[in-house]
This record gives C-alpha cells, structure tokens and sequence, in this order.
C-alpha cells in the first residue's frame, strides 16, 4: 500500500512544505495495543498560530484551507501506514485517542486498548467525529467483541464511501470533536 501510495505521499509533502512549511508531518505519542504509548504519524493540517499570550489558538482557527481538505478527504491519515507496517496499529480498529485519556476512561471504555487501534475503525464508519463520545466508545467495544476478517472488509468498504461522501468529518460547532472529560458507563 506504501509504494502504491509513494506519488500521492511526495505531492502532498510538497503541497504542505510550500503552504504551512516545516514541519509536515505530525506526530503525537498515542495509546496503541494495551494502552502502551507509540508516535502516531501524520501529516500536518494545523498552524502554530498562538495568541497575544502564547497560547496556541484553538484547532478551528489553526485548521488551514489545506488542512481542511487533507482532513475531509482523510489524506492526513496516509503517513499511518508506515505506523502499520512496523506493527503499532492496525488498518482497521479504534482509532488512537490523546494518552491524557487513558485515566479518564472506564474499565468498559479501556477494552478498546485490547487490540491494536486502526486508521479506521467501526465507529469511524458510524458517523466519524460527529458522534458522542458514549457512541464511540460503545462502537469500539462492539468492534473488539466482534472482531472478524469479515468485519474488518465490511468496514474498509464503508471507510471508502464514508471518505468519498466526506461524511462526519467534524463534531458540530469543533474542527474535530470536543475534548474527552471521562464518564461513567
């Protein structure tokens, strides 16, 4: 999938080099398997922009006009794949969250760190980020109690319709979803 993807990877380097310059790629220690941290990599969508204090701006008013489009075509997520050739996620599985969740979550809501996290996942095919975080959390725990090579082709399909129909993208009134606080399940 890397080689397939090699000219579409150098064209969107090139294009993020040239309107938010260095760096292009994001990377971000997330949970994986069992909950133990590795760097996600992806490419850029954001500024650095900060206020007059330093405080970075909120991720709506650093999402650049390139960001958007990487993001609602999910191209942001292509650098991922080299997180899936060396082992740290899977294709299809819960989508890594930030690690100051980890203690926010419920025993139920922690199952989701049974298996490898994905660049897609069941609950990415259910609405993405415009749903709950009860939603996600209760269609990630129905993916690893389910998991199956059929499931996981079922969800690569509607992965491709979900991303070519730019469905989900964003949480009303966020540039992704809100913040995660915990909650009782």
């Amino acid at each position: 999938m890397l080689v397939l993807l090699l000219p579409a990877f150098l064209g969107l380097l090139l294009m993020i080099r040239v309107s938010m310059g260095s760096p292009v790629l994001f990377r971000q220690r997330r949970p994986g398997l069992r909950g133990r941290p590795f760097t996600l990599i992806k490419f850029r969508t954001m500024s650095e922009a900060h206020d007059s204090t330093g405080k970075l701006l909120p991720d709506g008013a650093r999402l650049t006009w390139l960001g958007r489009a990487l993001r609602a075509s999910s191209a942001d997520e292509l650098p991922e794949f080299w997180n899936v050739l060396i082992g740290e996620m899977s294709i299809v599985g819960p989508r890594p969250l930030l690690m100051e969740y980890l203690p926010l979550y419920s025993t139920t809501q922690m199952r989701r760190h049974e298996v490898r996290p994905g660049i897609t996942g069941w609950a990415q095919v259910h609405g993405r980020n415009a749903q709950s975080w009860t939603q996600r959390f209760d269609l990630d725990r129905w993916y690893v109690d389910h998991l199956s090579l059929g499931l996981d082709l079922t969800i690569i399909w509607r992965t491709v319709r979900r991303v070519i129909a730019r469905d989900g993208i964003s949480a009303d009134g966020h540039a992704t979803m809100p913040p995660f606080t915990g909650q009782p399940q």
